[in-house]
């Protein structure tokens, strides 16, 4: 348990077999009792964690009063259900993130994996990479896909809004890009050590003092709506900068200054990426060649299968940020190839 003071306090809750090792869950005092900011990974040492945290803190998990959700992932999102059980909690996300969430819970498990199977196929994955994929199916496998049990939120955030926390100012500020519905929230209260700044932000994995955060595809099997992730987080982290907070409190490392500095570091590593991803595209290429071309925390032979899928997913959002600035083009084809022009 971290006190950052003014009555904030963050519960490192861990992430079974994951190098981010823990999510961040901050409780906030408010005058009708304490509320989550995110909630943790559904695993019973995660559940062990939250619940002993709470208690070094004086607090019972039934005490809950709200949990406010950054986004959908199951880091964030995992132990909803359970707080709520044991509550009676409310639950609030964005209504876009709600809308995943309500499609994987209503959705035949197997429905995602052959999403994954058509969307990889068309981005050039190769047959040994698409061969355990292709078996499974064949199987009807993907009953064990993370978020199926997640809870359905009850409540909305509404960008721009107050959230209902008595005694608190807490702003929701919209910042898609990692998720479609992903919410930074901004405390607009005087910082308790008197830093400078407008008050502190809770930016979820959004603004991360040394991680990039993944920005990949917006999955929806049933929307063939051409989304642009990667420009709606440029474009989220400069709304961010803005803010001139005093302090970031993320969900993932640690809390830390600078909310302006950081950001800018960020734009200015996805415009230097984004223009070597040219360079890569004097070539035709399809987003699989492009993510093996990339360069990422380790060699492409390193990086896992499933990591694998996440990094082409990443590619895809470069591409659609290139092509959408007209900076390069599809090349039709099977499958369909991208250029610089």
């Amino acid at each position: 348990m971290t006190d950052h003071g003014g009555g904030v306090h963050s519960l490192r809750v861990p992430i079974p077999d994951n190098p981010l090792g823990h999510t961040l869950v901050y409780v906030i005092e408010t005058d009708a009792g304490p509320v989550l900011v995110d909630t943790g990974w559904d695993d019973p040492e995660s559940w062990n964690a939250l619940t002993d945290g709470l208690a070094s803190l004086g607090t019972d998990v039934g005490d809950i009063q709200g949990v406010v959700l950054t986004h959908h992932h199951p880091d964030h999102h995992g132990l909803s259900a359970r707080v709520r059980e044991a509550s009676g909690a409310w639950l609030a996300m964005h209504a876009a993130d709600t809308a995943v969430v309500r499609r994987t819970r209503e959705a035949e498990p197997a429905v995602w994996l052959d999403y994954l199977v058509e969307r990889l196929t068309a981005a050039g994955a190769p047959d040994e990479h698409m061969a355990p994929l292709r078996a499974a199916r064949a199987k009807g496998g993907g009953r064990s896909l993370p978020g199926l049990r997640a809870a359905l939120p009850d409540r909305e955030i509404v960008p721009g809004d107050l959230l209902p926390l008595p005694g608190r100012r807490l702003r929701a500020i919209w910042t898609p890009g990692h998720t479609p519905g992903h919410v930074c929230l901004h405390l607009e209260e005087d910082h308790p050590a008197n830093r400078p700044g407008h008050g502190r932000l809770f930016s979820g994995d959004h603004l991360l003092p040394g991680i990039t955060p993944h920005i990949g595809l917006y999955e929806d099997p049933d929307d063939t709506t051409v989304t642009d992730p990667l420009g709606d987080y440029l474009s989220s982290l400069e709304r961010v900068g803005r803010l001139g907070v005093a302090e970031v409190l993320p969900a993932h490392e640690h809390a830390f200054g600078d909310a302006a500095g950081r950001v800018t570091e960020l734009l200015t590593h996805h415009e230097d990426r984004l223009t070597s991803l040219l360079h890569l595209l004097s070539t035709p290429l399809t987003p699989w060649q492009l993510a093996e071309r990339m360069e990422w925390n380790r060699p492409w032979s390193d990086i896992p299968y499933g990591s694998r899928n996440i990094a082409v997913s990443e590619a895809e959002a470069h591409v659609r940020r290139l092509v959408k600035s007209d900076l390069a083009e599809p090349v039709p084809g099977d499958p369909v190839t991208y250029r610089a022009v």
